[in-house]
């Protein structure tokens, strides 16, 4: 990139996060990169250089993540590019997740988003510029068996993206939601996917479903290093997307919803527009 940029990342220390960080700091930009814990984040970055603010944030603490934002501000007067990309997995039944496990996942894929962002927003007003970047998945728009809360919190990222673009734009502030397939990082593992600590044994295609996915893990199709230079790409358009898929099987999965939804939308039209009132 030509010109530099302040990026601030969340989830920076593995993942698409961490390929994000070591691209940027290599093209001698300017990165704010958060984790829950910075010991891990300073280790796998390795990076010492004066370009770099890591720092251990709880992003569903809404003063923890105000005092973040202040002190990338503070150390590099602005911020230009925000990319909400810590989350984690979490599969299951509707039935089988309990209350608390799906709110834990809720409060850091939907809530920990919104908490940067409403904190972000003031200072991105004010510069009357911005990129505001959110990782959903594709499973946000189209969902597989077993991943019922997941595919709900990916499909909230969607929804108040699409909403959030209109709301900002008129600040000269751009936002691109993006919806990866399946790309090799540590996704599938432990440490970035919870599954139910109660299963039912009624549920055979949902754990067949978890097999099948958790098989995958070191197989998938996706190239990290490519989904990171493909977002820090859009950032330099004039007029980026707002919504990309990365990931051919995730092109393949949205156009086959696309149609799916047509073909009922139009199976059923006469119902749908039978609820008018009729002068």
């Amino acid at each position: 990139m030509d010109t530099k940029k302040v990026w601030f990342i969340t989830g920076a220390s593995k993942g698409l996060g961490l390929s994000l960080v070591n691209q940027l700091l290599k093209a001698g930009q300017y990165v704010v990169a958060t984790s829950r814990n910075i010991d891990d984040l300073i280790k796998v970055t390795n990076s010492d250089s004066e370009n770099f603010l890591p720092l251990a944030v709880d992003l569903k603490d809404d003063k923890d993540v105000e005092k973040a934002i202040s002190q990338a501000v503070k150390k590099f007067n602005r911020i230009d590019v925000v990319i909400n990309n810590a989350g984690y997995g979490i599969g299951g039944s509707i039935e089988e997740l309990n209350d608390d496990e799906t709110r834990a996942s809720f409060d850091v894929n939907i809530f920990g988003t919104l908490n940067v962002i409403r904190n972000v927003m003031p200072y991105l007003r004010l510069q009357k510029s911005g990129h505001i970047i959110n990782i959903s998945s594709i499973a946000g728009f189209t969902g597989a068996t077993g991943w019922a809360v997941y595919s709900a919190s990916k499909a909230a990222v969607i929804g108040l993206s699409e909403v959030l673009a209109e709301d900002v734009k008129s600040f000269g502030i751009k936002v691109t939601v993006v919806a990866p397939g399946a790309f090799r990082t540590n996704f599938l593992k432990p440490d970035s996917l919870t599954l139910p600590q109660n299963t039912i044994s009624e549920y055979e295609e949902v754990r067949n479903s978890h097999a099948r996915y958790l098989k995958m893990d070191g197989e998938q199709i996706g190239d990290p290093e490519k989904a990171a230079s493909a977002m820090i790409a859009i950032v330099a358009l004039p007029e980026p997307p707002l919504h990309l898929l990365l990931g051919n099987d995730a092109y393949q999965r949205a156009n086959a919803k696309i149609q799916y939804l047509e073909k009922e939308f139009k199976q059923w039209e006469t119902i749908t527009n039978s609820t008018s009132f009729t002068n």
